[in-house]
Formats: C-alpha cells, structure tokens, sequence
C-alpha cells in the first residue's frame, strides 16, 4: 500500500469514526412530536396524510422538531423518516439508493391510513430526492402535493460540508457522504434526475426558498420550471424582507410553517403566489 494509499485509509477511518458518533444510537428512529401515529386517520379536511423527509445529515427528529407539531396541531396525520444512513450519519448515501427507502414507507403510510395519495414535505435533500422517487421510481401517482424547503432541485455550486462535530473533506465519498457528491452541481446524478424535466404529470410542486442560502447556491437554482397551475416558487424575502432564516433553520421559521400550511391546505395546486404570511 502507497503512502498515499495509507493516508487516504487514516483519514477514512477518522471521519468514519466521528460520523458514527454523530448519531447516538438511542436516536435511532425517534420521532418528532406529532409524527408517526399509524393509528390516525385523514380527515376530509386534511385528506391527504403528510410525509416529512429530512435533509442531508439529519435525522427526523431533529429537522422537523417544530413543523410535525405545528401541522398535527392543525389537524393533518403527520408521518416522517429516516433514510440513507451511511456509517451511521443520516441522508448520506447515494440518493438514488434513499429514494428507494421512500418508497415503501409511502406504501406503509397509505396501507395504514387508507389514503390512496401522500403530500411529501422534504428539506434539502429531502425536498429534492422524493422527485427521483416520483419520476423514476414509480411514485408520482401515490403524490398529491410536494413541497420543498430550501431544495437542491439542481445541485450547488457551494459545499456541502458536514456538521461542526463532523471532520469536513472536499473528498465526500472518502467521508461516507455520496449523496453530498450528488448534489453538486453538474453531477451524473443531477444530469440523470432533471433530465426528464422538472416536474412530472400529476403532483403539485411548491418550493419554499431564502435569499440567505448558504448551502444550495445560488438560492435560486432550488426553483423547478413548469406550469403555475401545479407549481409555485417562492423566497421567502419576496413576502417577508425581514425574514433572515438561512438553509439549516428553514424548516423552524413560522413564516415556512404558514407557507406549507397554505401548500397542503389547498384540496388542488400548488401554495397560492399571492398568499401573504404573517412576517415575524
């Protein structure tokens, strides 16, 4: 073995060990407060039960601490998951493999609820990955509605680094994070997943962006092209100039929790462009 080689295996081994203290073990699918009731039933209200898909390196539990609450509050059967772990580190491995995992816990979701279609909430990866899931996994027909919060619809032309507690490494697939290396701009994955448009017939899209991204750059690369009758794009600071929220915190800001509210609560389309949120 080369010393280059040695090296490469060293450092390797390092960030494998601290990915894998990321993650206690006792937090292992422990779910946010309000989700993953499979008693709950939908309502004729809120027919469609909502699923919440993380972002690179979270857990559910963290990502959607305060938006699971907020929507059981208001009547929706809430669900959410994890997916993708790679050395123990969430929403770290290829995308086209966690896509994979959504998939039957859709399925799970709707053979416990009897809801024949979901509405999908994702953050970062996670409001991106679901489109894969929809348009080559088979699923767009089990979607109502997608809404993504600060998505990478197109990849970044920034860095996707790991958490402060985690050894950051311009070489993502030597630190266990393929899916980091997917969501560069430019990647075979990005080419593949926006290949047959940005949308597909059927579901709604809405995505939630703010100008302060520092993650998926530039901000407005998260937007997705296709008709206003089943999608909407919107920055936050469009509504609420004051909003100061960046990429991690999106899915806390109370301005978000009103623009999903609008999104899911329309029984068809996208949220509504003109829909004026309470600014904080």
């Amino acid at each position: 073995m080369s010393f280059l080689s040695r090296a490469l295996s060293v450092a390797a081994a390092a960030l494998l060990a601290t990915s894998l203290m990321a993650v206690p073990a006792q937090a292992v699918d422990v779910s946010p407060p309000g989700a993953n009731d499979w008693s709950c039933k939908p309502s004729a209200e809120h027919p469609y039960p909502v699923i919440l898909v993380p972002g690179t390196f979270e857990s559910m539990a963290k990502n959607w601490s305060t938006l699971s609450p907020y929507l059981k509050s208001q009547g929706y059967c809430v669900f959410a998951l994890n997916y993708g772990a790679t050395n123990g580190v969430y929403a770290t491995a290829p995308v086209a493999e966690s896509a994979k995992q959504l998939a039957p816990f859709v399925d799970s979701v709707r053979a416990a609820t009897g809801a024949k279609q979901v509405d999908l909430v994702g953050h970062s990866q996670g409001g991106m990955m679901p489109r894969y899931y929809m348009g080559f996994l088979g699923g767009a027909k089990y979607v109502h509605h997608l809404v993504g919060i600060a998505p990478s619809n197109h990849g970044t032309k920034g860095l996707i680094v790991p958490p402060p507690d985690m050894l950051p490494t311009p070489d993502y697939t030597l630190a266990g994070c393929a899916a980091c290396a997917d969501q560069q701009a430019g990647s075979a994955f990005m080419q593949q997943l926006n290949s047959i448009g940005d949308t597909v017939a059927g579901p709604s899209y809405t995505v939630i962006s703010t100008k302060y991204d520092e993650v998926v750059i530039p901000y407005n690369s998260q937007y997705l092209s296709g008709s206003a009758r089943h999608l909407t794009n919107l920055t936050l600071q469009d509504k609420c100039p004051a909003d100061v929220f960046e990429h991690d915190q999106t899915p806390n800001d109370p301005v978000v929790h009103q623009w999903v509210g609008n999104a899911l609560g329309r029984a068809s389309g996208p949220a509504d462009p003109a829909f004026q949120p309470v600014c904080l």
